[in-house]
């Protein structure tokens, strides 16, 4: 591994190590236990790169989630498919989170491997949580859109370069690795894409993908489509995000969220506020909508403490509970994180 290393023009190790207190309360029952991940999803990662002349480079990312309070790791999902998913042992050493080779240049950048899609990019980089701990937006822990709603596997990708001119994107297939001439040949194939505009402190985006499954599947072909928008203004950020899944054949369901929020710079630290909703056209129409606000307050450039508090409102029969709790339909619950979060 020494030699290998020493033949890389850079390899780094990094990661962030993640643990909290979390509460949650309903009107069933409540739940008080120790977490991992309420500011940032605990990790560690190798990565490097290799100039190999002529302008291209060859690099590699691996990323594994690690559960701090058990030490345990992330499952991965091996075919995109409901079948494939918790197929690898959970265990700290399952690089899930990204498995990736590059080959780049001026031209942009081929990424092949297990990695994020480019339909979830809009809602974690639009969160002012990050997907994390009990803040997270309510259109990504409550999404319909699968096991591909946030990474799939087998995948190649093509990355636009960095642009003077602000525009970025990128476009991905991946495949389920079935043999042909069945019903559910295609079963996991999907493609997503996503284009960006960045002007001055506004930046715009799109992505849309869709996986195709066979008619007698439970879940049916899935298409995410959503929009975000950041706006820097000094040291503050403003976030919003529309969101739209569907369910397309034997099962026929859709859902609809937004976001709106932002992360504002007080002092040492950070205010988070976040107001989302997401809800499907499922008998009853269940909807749920979510208030969260927390503050992290750095110590350094590394490590932080934080707290975040959240509250969902159901409706429509929904009977969503936070951190554990459990509650009854068309109740409320609230819930709450305080941890210390260091990156290395």
């Amino acid at each position: 591994m020494a030699g290998y290393a020493s033949a890389q023009s850079g390899v780094t190790l990094y990661g962030v190590a993640d643990v909290m207190m979390s509460s949650g309360s309903g009107s069933l029952s409540n739940m008080t236990t120790m977490g991992s991940g309420g500011n940032m999803t605990s990790r560690y990662g190798f990565r490097g790169v290799e100039d190999i002349g002529g302008g291209l480079r060859v690099g590699f990312n691996l990323e594994a989630q690690v559960f701090m309070d058990s030490g345990t790791g992330q499952p991965s999902n091996t075919n995109n498919q409901p079948s494939g998913a918790g197929a690898t042992t959970a265990t700290a050493f399952s690089f899930a989170r990204r498995s990736t080779v590059s080959v780049m240049d001026a031209w942009g950048e081929v990424r092949m491997g297990r990695d994020f899609t480019a339909h979830y990019r809009n809602r974690v980089e639009v969160d002012p949580f990050g997907n994390a701990g009990v803040g997270a937006a309510q259109p990504f822990a409550g999404s319909i859109g699968g096991v591909v709603s946030t990474r799939a596997s087998k995948m190649i990708g093509y990355f636009l370069p960095s642009s003077a001119t602000g525009l970025y994107g990128q476009v991905q297939y991946y495949s389920g690795g079935n043999p042909d001439g069945t019903e559910t040949s295609k079963d996991g194939n999907g493609l997503t894409a996503r284009v960006g505009y960045v002007m001055g402190g506004l930046n715009l985006s799109l992505a849309s993908g869709r996986t195709t499954y066979a008619t007698t599947a439970t879940a049916g072909d899935i298409a995410s489509t959503n929009l975000g928008v950041q706006y820097q203004l000094g040291n503050h950020k403003i976030m919003a995000g529309l969101y739209r899944d569907s369910l397309n054949k034997a099962v026929q369901m859709k859902a609809d969220g937004w976001l709106l929020g932002g992360i504002f710079n007080v002092g040492p630290g950070d205010l988070k506020v976040a107001l989302s909703e997401y809800g499907t056209d499922a008998a009853g129409s269940p909807n749920v909508k979510k208030l969260a606000i927390g503050y992290v307050h750095n110590l350094s450039k590394r490590t932080a403490l934080y707290g975040t508090w959240a509250r969902v409102s159901n409706s429509g029969g929904a009977s969503t509970a936070l951190n554990g709790a459990k509650t009854a339909a068309n109740t409320s619950s609230s819930g709450f994180d305080i941890g210390v979060r260091h990156q290395f």
